[in-house]
């Protein structure tokens, strides 16, 4: 069945690239709502999906746009914390242009969603199978959907910088896997390019605290790197949110390399441009149990650093 959440959940911090304060109120929502931001600051409150079709290509974050130029950027990570913890209808009210950081990664958000708890509601849930290969690439980058029983994510990455270097990674997100393996890593950027990023008008709320920032072989971040390949385990947890951004989760196996934001929404717009290659299938109890989310506990958390 659809899930929503029991109770409405806060969480307040800076925008990674606006640098301004912001708070974020999840509401519980009825069947059928999915997603859905609300710009509270703006008038008449406008509401934006979670739509891959309004979302504005960009290389260092996921940005909804309405018809009106109305923004809400840099929803990946709480996006995979929604997807992470089976919650599949949300009301997002946001005061600011951006949701915050938090710590630059989505444990904070899978806290607070399962401290509140899910509602299960009266309605079935359906989930988007993948029927066929569907690939994208454009220069080096590559993103494929490809048919599987589960949600399965393998990335690949490849930075010059000693401390990121070449990682790969494949995980099953079944059975609470997103919490215990990707929620707790952090987004991560080379030190050379913070100065550039911020003479464009970005990462103007990013610090050490905020980001996982390397030097060559040396990470400037206090306290190192919570996981050795914490690198692509990030890039899996912003697939994860990208992917939700398709309105249902997804049976099938996602394989990007050195892929971002960008290339896993052109993935989806070229998934839904073939109708023979996905179709809907209405969960019954033994697909549910293979979706992410299912079976996330307290005990998921406890293993989080």
């Amino acid at each position: 069945m659809q899930t929503t959440l029991k109770s409405k959940v806060t969480f307040e911090g800076t925008g990674l690239h606006s640098g301004q304060d912001v708070r974020v109120v999840l509401h519980p929502a009825p069947a059928h709502s999915g997603i859905v931001f609300r710009r509270t600051d703006v008038t008449g409150q406008p509401r934006l999906p979670a739509d891959f079709r309004d979302v504005i290509v960009s290389p260092l974050n996921t940005r909804l746009s309405n018809a009106d130029g109305v923004t809400i950027s840099t929803i990946e990570h709480l996006m995979a914390a929604l997807a992470g913890c089976g919650v599949h209808n949300v009301l997002i009210d946001v005061d600011g242009p951006e949701v915050p950081i938090l710590d630059g990664s989505a444990a904070s958000f899978v806290r607070g969603i399962v401290a509140a708890g899910l509602q299960r509601l009266n309605a079935p849930l359906q989930a988007i199978e993948i029927l066929r290969d569907v690939a994208v690439s454009e220069g080096g980058a590559r993103a494929m959907l490809s048919p599987a029983t589960t949600l399965q994510i393998e990335f690949e990455i490849d930075f010059a910088d000693a401390a990121i270097g070449r990682q790969k990674k494949t995980l099953n997100m079944a059975n609470g896997a997103f919490v215990r393996e990707l929620c707790d890593s952090r987004t991560f950027c080379r030190s050379a390019d913070v100065d550039a990023m911020r003479a464009n008008g970005l990462a103007l709320g990013g610090t050490v605290e905020n980001a996982v920032v390397v030097d060559g072989e040396k990470v400037l971040t206090p306290g190192g790197l919570r996981h050795a390949d914490e690198a692509v385990r990030h890039k899996m947890l912003d697939a994860l949110g990208d992917l939700y951004t398709a309105g249902a989760p997804i049976l099938g196996r996602y394989v990007g390399s050195r892929a971002g934001h960008a290339m896993t929404n052109k993935l989806l717009r070229a998934l839904f441009a073939q109708p023979d290659a996905w179709r809907y299938v209405q969960c019954d109890e033994k697909i549910a149990a293979r979706l992410p989310g299912v079976g996330v506990s307290l005990a998921d958390l406890d293993a989080v650093a």
